[in-house]
């Protein structure tokens, strides 16, 4: 009988839960881009607040209207928001513009790029370490589809450097014990007492790549097995909304040519963007 208060408040907290994420999803802000390839309406995630108020905020001064899909790299994605890109001369390199400001990366477990996701451009690693977004600049996701051994080969990649850093460790930690077996071996010919204790070092080194590394949640597994998009870039941009019609608007404009710089040679416009609630 104990049982029943507490079953009873865990249900009402879970259904509290899923009124409020429902709730929370029809309050997502939406944009529509009107461009020279059709519409697209844009749902910003609520989980990333900055990015989706500069959204906003940037379509309701016009800052968009008139800009380029300036870079369009075919199954990858399409990226705008350049304001350098209004009136561009044909072939001019574009790129480099923004509102003179960045945001805060707001890259968030749960949002990733699946087909159809907006997330914002940025500078490199190298020059950006703290991984801030450009101002004004996006790209919509296209992708493709990947198979489960392409998915677990990336997380191989992605854990390499972890990989790397834990050997190197772990050679230190125990470098008086291997350089007796190897002087062992050498001695005697016993190579088994190496290998055995390499072997160990090594399921411990799985052991913390298993329960610390990168790894595809099943719903990312799901979507990039069906849907398609760019798994390389989880956990390096921020995601902040997605397509909720005009996907197919994505597809024309990643299918048009383009030059060395990826940039169209034929224009491909955000005529006027509109905050639609």
């Amino acid at each position: 009988m104990k049982a029943y208060p507490t079953l009873f408040i865990l249900l009402t907290i879970s259904l509290f839960a899923c009124a409020n994420n429902s709730k929370d999803n029809e309050n997502r802000k939406q944009v529509r881009l009107e461009t020279s390839k059709g519409d697209i309406l844009i749902e910003l995630y609520n989980e990333t607040p900055q990015h989706r108020d500069n959204f906003i905020k940037l379509t309701e001064k016009h800052f968009f209207d008139g800009t380029l899909f300036h870079r369009v790299i075919n199954n990858f994605m399409v990226q705008g928001g350049d304001p350098d890109s209004k009136n561009a001369k044909p072939g001019e390199a574009l790129g480099n513009g923004g509102p003179g400001y960045d945001i805060p990366a707001e890259i968030k477990e749960g949002l990733f790029h699946k087909k159809g996701v907006i997330a914002a451009a940025r500078l490199g690693d190298n020059i950006n370490p703290e991984r801030k977004s450009s101002g004004s600049q996006f790209y919509l996701v296209e992708g493709n589809v990947f198979t489960t051994k392409q998915l677990e080969n990336m997380e191989k990649s992605k854990n390499t450097p972890m990989r790397k850093k834990l050997i190197e460790t772990m050679k230190k930690e125990h470098e008086a014990k291997l350089d007796s077996l190897i002087a062992l071996q050498k001695e005697t010919g016993d190579t088994l007492s190496l290998n055995n204790f390499v072997d160990e070092l090594n399921a411990k080194i799985d052991k913390r790549i298993e329960e610390d590394g990168f790894h595809f949640t099943d719903e990312q597994k799901n979507a990039y097995t069906t849907v398609g998009g760019v798994p390389h870039l989880d956990n390096a941009y921020t995601v902040f909304g997605e397509i909720v019609e005009g996907i197919e608007v994505v597809e024309k404009i990643s299918d048009v040519k383009t030059d060395k710089r990826d940039r169209p040679l034929e224009n491909v416009i955000i005529l006027s963007a509109t905050v639609v609630n």
